[in-house]
């Protein structure tokens, strides 16, 4: 993750988040604004998924560089659960998950709906379901639906929007959000 990137992610809007929260785990990113940058040496991401019984809680980046291990159990963790077809998540992705976990201040994991996608299943989720992308991010790793009993659809879109770093859609009918690196943007309510 180095620069600018072409979905509008900035390194320093992620770290800005991050900066945020490893300071004080604040509920808005205009009140983490004004925190120190520079904060955030470690990453961390918790998850369960409902499909698979799995959890993981691990940190996955330390002091600037991403732990290949712990990438490869998240990696699988996100896996395709129907095909059990596994891809290498984008850790643009996960980054903003994960900042946006801190930004929401719970100790919850995320359950995870949705991670990789093989080009099989979106196809049959997208024969039943009109709100499934023909070339979903999921399909290049790039996305991840997420719930959290704690908080509600439109307080974890808020905090995900807050970092700046790609696609943040609101599924309030299903109770999960949608986020990803792709291009900034938002939808849904």
């Amino acid at each position: 993750m180095t620069g600018k990137s072409t979905s509008g992610m900035t390194r320093r809007s992620v770290l800005g988040a991050f900066a945020a929260t490893a300071v004080a785990a604040a509920p808005s990113f205009a009140n983490a604004a004004g925190f120190l940058r520079g904060a955030g040496d470690i990453r961390r991401i918790k998850m369960y998924s409902g499909r698979t019984g799995e959890r993981i809680d691990m940190i996955y980046w330390i002091e600037g560089n991403y732990i290949k291990d712990a990438v490869s159990e998240l990696n699988y963790f996100m896996r395709d659960w129907r095909t059990d077809g596994v891809k290498s998540m984008d850790l643009r992705t996960v980054d903003i998950m994960a900042a946006s976990h801190n930004l929401l201040d719970v100790s919850e994991p995320y359950m995870l709906l949705s991670g990789y996608r093989s080009p099989q299943t979106n196809a049959m989720l997208r024969s039943r379901s009109g709100g499934v992308a023909k070339n979903s991010l999921h399909m290049r790793g790039q996305a991840a639906d997420l719930r959290l009993a704690s908080r509600s659809v439109n307080q974890m879109a808020r905090a995900a929007i807050a970092c700046n770093g790609g696609g943040v859609g609101r599924y309030s009918g299903s109770n999960f959000v949608h986020m990803d690196c792709g291009q900034v943007r938002n939808w849904g309510g």
